[in-house]
């Protein structure tokens, strides 16, 4: 199957674009700060970048884990987001039933990895109209996330975010980039994920945070279309998945250099 994606109306540039926001909603003035450097960044590099936050975790390693504060809160702060600083915004959906008042509030919808076999998501985050996002299993080749690109639609990506998953540790397989690619769909890396140690941390999960960047580097040569960062002023502080975090400051730190490292690449495959 060859899928010939279009490109997303809210994605101005040419070239790698972003994604990059916290884990989850801790609060609106948390993700206006984050937001607003989001924001600054993309307009000083003219570079695409879409915010990203949950206002719901339904997979949590403990019962206790942080999960954010429901639909309801959530939905507006991120829709106050999107019309205070003119970014794209993206969020994850669980079931079915959240597609239509989470599409009313962002513009990409996303498909949580161990949810993306579910057909009655998938096919009901299509009919939203919005662009979806969906992340392939930890347990899903990359040759089978055409069936889940078939049920999205041809408004959809496909986000590589690690695998063999089991024992506290995920590992990447870059040639699921070139893989998932050949459906005609831009292919997202999400760098923070990919270092997770899922369950690794005494009732939540842990990661490694020195391994984003290097790991983000290897998808851009292996021809990423975007990189999708966790980012946190103060990752040890942050109520989830602080462990595989990327430091705000260093995000915007090392974006510019992400980029250029894109433009060599391209200009040596040309």
């Amino acid at each position: 199957m060859t899928q010939i994606s279009p490109k997303a109306p809210f994605l101005s540039q040419k070239g790698l674009f972003f994604i990059a926001g916290p884990c989850v909603i801790e609060s609106r003035d948390l993700c206006f700060a984050i937001a607003e450097n989001i924001a600054e960044i993309s307009s000083q590099l003219k570079i695409d970048i879409i915010f990203k936050a949950s206002y719901y975790k339904a997979n949590r390693t403990s019962a206790s884990g942080f999960r954010g504060p429901g639909k309801q809160e959530g939905l507006k702060i991120l829709e106050s987001i999107r019309e205070t600083f003119k970014l794209p915004v993206l969020t994850d959906v669980h079931e079915s039933v959240d597609v239509s008042e989470a599409a009313q509030a962002v513009d990409i919808l996303q498909i949580p990895a161990f949810l993306c076999r579910q057909t009655g998501l998938l096919e009901a985050a299509k009919a939203s109209g919005k662009w979806v996002n969906v992340k392939k299993g930890q347990f899903m080749s990359p040759g089978d996330m055409k069936f889940s690109l078939e049920k999205a639609g041809k408004n959809c990506w496909l986000t590589e975010r690690g695998t063999f998953f089991g024992y506290n540790k995920l590992v990447v397989d870059f040639t699921s980039i070139p893989i998932m690619k050949q459906f005609g769909c831009d292919v997202v890396f999400d760098a923070t994920h990919s270092v997770q140690n899922p369950g690794g941390g005494q009732g939540c999960s842990s990661g490694n945070r020195e391994m984003i960047i290097p790991l983000a580097r290897a998808a851009i040569a292996a021809g990423a279309d975007a990189l999708f960062f966790e980012v946190h002023p103060s990752p040890d502080k942050a109520l989830c998945d602080g462990p595989n975090s990327l430091r705000l400051q260093d995000f915007k730190e090392q974006v510019p250099r992400l980029l250029e490292l894109a433009g060599l690449i391209q200009n040596a495959a040309n």
